[in-house]
């Protein structure tokens, strides 16, 4: 009986401990942080299928999603002690980087993105030798 006795309350102490360490991390969880928003463009249409990119500044660790057809994104189980730069990217076009805080105190934070889908100039330059420079008219 005296076995009996030690076996159970061996049993019973490992219940109390696996009970707080599921309390811990329900609160861990609780803690974290989630970034969420919507990607447009300049007049304020969704920009779907655009990478989203956040970076963790202070491990400089790089998660990147891409938007829905609605330009939504979300980033999830994000630390609460670090900060973020987030920023979004589609053919060539770039938003101006945003900044989450490490004392930003809410769990959920929504920051919408602008990307300006301005046409970018391309040249392309054809290799040449001076003659046909010369017959261009150019002067060397």
């Amino acid at each position: 009986m005296n076995v009996r006795r030690r076996i159970c309350g061996l049993a019973l102490i490992l219940a109390i401990f696996a009970g707080v360490g599921i309390a811990q991390d329900k609160k861990r969880e609780a803690q974290l942080r989630t970034v969420r928003g919507v990607v447009s463009d300049k007049s304020d249409g969704p920009v779907s299928g655009s990478v989203v990119f956040l970076k963790n500044v202070r491990t400089n660790s790089v998660r990147s999603s891409y938007t829905d057809d609605t330009g939504s994104y979300r980033f999830s189980g994000l630390d609460p002690n670090a900060d973020y730069e987030l920023h979004a990217e589609k053919e060539g076009a770039k938003s101006p980087t945003r900044t989450v805080s490490s004392f930003e105190s809410r769990k959920d934070i929504v920051l919408n993105l602008k990307i300006d889908k301005k046409k970018e100039l391309s040249f392309n330059f054809l290799p040449s030798n001076e003659s046909s420079l010369r017959a261009a008219g150019a002067r060397l």
